[in-house]
C-alpha cells in the first residue's frame, strides 16, 4: 500500500522589504554611484558650486559690512547675517540643478540607458537608485558649503558686531536647512531630467522654475505678488535657511515643504513617464 503525498507549494512573498528587491536596490545604488562619481561633470559642478556658494556669501557679507553704517535702524533691526551668509546658494542651486538634471540626461544622450534598464528592469528601482545616490552626495556637499559659508558670513559681520552663533536660536537648523534645500532643489532637477529626457530642455524647464519665475511676479499686481510668489520653488525653499521672520515670506519648514512638493511631484511623475515610454 503507497500513500501518496501531496505537497502544496507557498507563493514566495514579494513587497518592498523582499531581500531580492532590497539585493537589487542597492546593486543599482552601487552603479549609480559609480557612474556619478567617474563623470567629470560631477566634478566640475560641484567646484562650481562651492565657488558659488562661498564666494558670493563672502561677497555679500562684505558689501553689507560696507554699508552698514548708512542703513536706517528699521534695516538694522531686520538684518538677518544667518541668510545672508547662506545667500551664495541662492547662485549654487544653478550648478547643483543642473547636475540633477544631468544625473538623467547624460544616459539618454549617450544611449547607456539602455544598458541600464538592461541590467535593471525595474525602472521604478533605478531612478530610486539615482534619487538616493544624488541626495546623499548633494546632501554631505552641501554641508560642507553651508557651513563654510556660515563661518565665512560671520568673521565678516564680526567687524561690525553682527555676526552670528551657532548656538544662537533657529541659527543651526537654517545652515542644515541650506544643505536640505540644494538637495532638494537638485532632486527637482532629477525629475525635469527624467521627465523631458533632453538636457538643453530640462535645464530650461529649471531655470525657469526657479528664476523666471520670480522675475515674472515683479509684473504682478501687488496683491497678488505678496500671496502668490511666497509659493514660488525658491522663495518657498529659501525660508528654510533664514532666522529672522518675514512676514512676507511662509515659515522655514512650511516653505521646505512646499519645496519638496514640487521636487517630489516631478520625480512621480519622471518615474511614472520612464515606466510607460521605451528607452
Amino acid at each position: 500500500m503507497t500513500a501518496t503525498v501531496t505537497t502544496r507549494q507557498v507563493p514566495a512573498i514579494t513587497g518592498p522589504c523582499d531581500p531580492s528587491h532590497l539585493r537589487v536596490f542597492r546593486a543599482a545604488t552601487r552603479a549609480e554611484w559609480t557612474k556619478m562619481r567617474s563623470v567629470r561633470s560631477t566634478i566640475w559642478t560641484l567646484l562650481v558650486a562651492v565657488v558659488l556658494a562661498v564666494g558670493f556669501s563672502a561677497l555679500v557679507g562684505a558689501t553689507h559690512v560696507n554699508t552698514w553704517d548708512t542703513l536706517d535702524p528699521i534695516e538694522q533691526a531686520g538684518f538677518d547675517p544667518t541668510f545672508f551668509s547662506l545667500s551664495g546658494l541662492l547662485f549654487a542651486q544653478l550648478a547643483i540643478g543642473v547636475l540633477g538634471v544631468l544625473m538623467a540626461t547624460s544616459e539618454y544622450a549617450t544611449g547607456q540607458i539602455r544598458a541600464t534598464l538592461a541590467a535593471t528592469p525595474q525602472r521604478l528601482t533605478v531612478l530610486a537608485a539615482k534619487a538616493t545616490t544624488f541626495v546623499g552626495v548633494v546632501f554631505v556637499v552641501g554641508l560642507v558649503l553651508s557651513f563654510s559659508a556660515f563661518g565665512i558670513g560671520q568673521a565678516i559681520f564680526s567687524s561690525k558686531g553682527i555676526d552670528a552663533s551657532l548656538n544662537d536660536p533657529g541659527v543651526l537648523r537654517a545652515v542644515i536647512g541650506g544643505a536640505l534645500y540644494l538637495a532638494t532643489v537638485g532632486v527637482l532637477g532629477l525629475g525635469l531630467g527624467t521627465i523631458i529626457r533632453r538636457t538643453a530642455g530640462a535645464i530650461a524647464g529649471f531655470v525657469g522654475l526657479i528664476l523666471v519665475l520670480s522675475v515674472v511676479s515683479n509684473f504682478l499686481p501687488a496683491s497678488w505678488n505678496q500671496h502668490v510668489t511666497k509659493y514660488f520653488p525658491a522663495r518657498a525653499g529659501a525660508a528654510v535657511f533664514s532666522v529672522v521672520p518675514d512676514p512676507t515670506s511662509l515659515s522655514p519648514w512650511s516653505g521646505f515643504a512646499v519645496l519638496l512638493a514640487y521636487a517630489t511631484v516631478a520625480l512621480i511623475a519622471g518615474g511614472l513617464l520612464l515606466t510607460r515610454h521605451d528607452a
